[in-house]
């Protein structure tokens, strides 16, 4: 397939966005300023290998007796005894600071972070500022240990949450191109002991999350980590019958590890509604059909197959 002109992402702008969950991020500077009046927000600070530091001003209590004061990051959804606690000590300007190093694993998922003072019962915290520049355009260093992503965010009723992956290996989705035919996709290989073996003997699997199918295209391993492939929408729409269709894009090593095709290495903590490509129209057997590639509510790249819209005035 050749690529005709590139198509760049584009950008939701001022649409709203649904929501998957009680509460996901917006696209904000700051929180909204009605939010929590009142209660304490974290500024955050980011670093290149995954790790968080909390810096606060911790109003009552909290601020008298740091000693009880922690930093509580629960699972959204998950149970109590999953938390993780964050001593907060003194940082040396009158503020107390919680850090979360990338040594300390945070399953996948979404955290919401609060604040614990001795019994007092756990409050959720505000954002303040974040410092996320290390994450823009991050290229892990060579190891074979889980790459950590913790991307702090806002959540759509003002609160401080975080973002998490845990993946080794890791399959970074670079450029994604969108032509009459179909896609075409760089990324980066990490977290693998000779990046340039593995993507040697590997294969991109298009897997229907539907009806179970698979289409399988060849890779082509540039140098180094880097990879491309093109995927045509044809194959995806030659089974299909109908309603929306969602095909997940993963790499299939050459020993049959699969790993998903994401794109987590940068400061957007939910791409869904950032990244927005646009659907071509396709020939497919059953009807007129419609497909283009978007970001899941995990930063997981996929494709999604529809009918086609009819045209207006018909």
């Amino acid at each position: 397939m050749t690529p005709t002109q590139p198509t760049v992402p584009e950008r939701a702008g001022d649409r709203p966005a649904p929501t998957t969950t009680s509460e996901e991020c917006v696209i904000v500077s700051a929180p909204p300023l009605s939010a929590g009046a009142g209660s304490p927000s974290a500024d955050c600070i980011a670093d290149s290998a995954g790790g968080l530091t909390f810096d606060l001003d911790a109003p009552g209590r909290a601020a008298d007796a740091h000693w009880s004061a922690a930093l509580v990051l629960r699972p959204r959804g998950g149970e109590e005894d999953e938390e993780v606690r964050l001593p907060l000590t003194p940082n040396g300007t009158g503020r107390l600071r919680a850090v979360l190093p990338s040594t300390v694993a945070l399953p996948e998922g979404r955290w919401d972070v609060h604040l614990a003072c001795g019994e007092e019962t756990p409050r959720r915290l505000l954002p303040g500022l974040a410092d996320l520049r290390s994450l823009i355009d991050r290229r892990p260093g060579p190891s074979t240990s889980p790459l950590a992503v913790r991307i702090p965010y806002a959540t759509k009723h003002g609160n401080l949450s975080l973002r998490s992956w845990q993946r080794a290996p890791h399959a970074e989705a670079g450029d994604v191109l969108v032509d009459p035919e179909g896609i075409t996709v760089r990324g980066t290989l990490y977290r693998v002991e000779d990046p340039g073996a593995w993507l040697a003997g590997a294969v991109v699997e298009a897997r229907c999350r539907r009806t179970g199918p698979t289409v399988t295209v060849p890779l082509t391993a540039a140098e180094g980590q880097d990879f491309a492939f093109a995927l045509p929408f044809a194959g995806l729409c030659e089974e299909w019958r109908g309603g929306p269709q969602v095909w997940d894009l993963w790499l299939r090593g050459p020993e049959g590890t699969p790993v998903r095709l994401a794109r987590i290495l940068d400061d957007v903590a939910d791409k869904k509604h950032v990244f927005v490509y646009p659907a071509r129209d396709v020939t497919s057997p059953h009807a007129p059909a419609q497909a283009g590639p978007y970001y899941t509510a995990d930063n997981d790249l996929s494709v999604r197959v529809v009918e086609r819209p009819p045209a207006a005035g018909r």
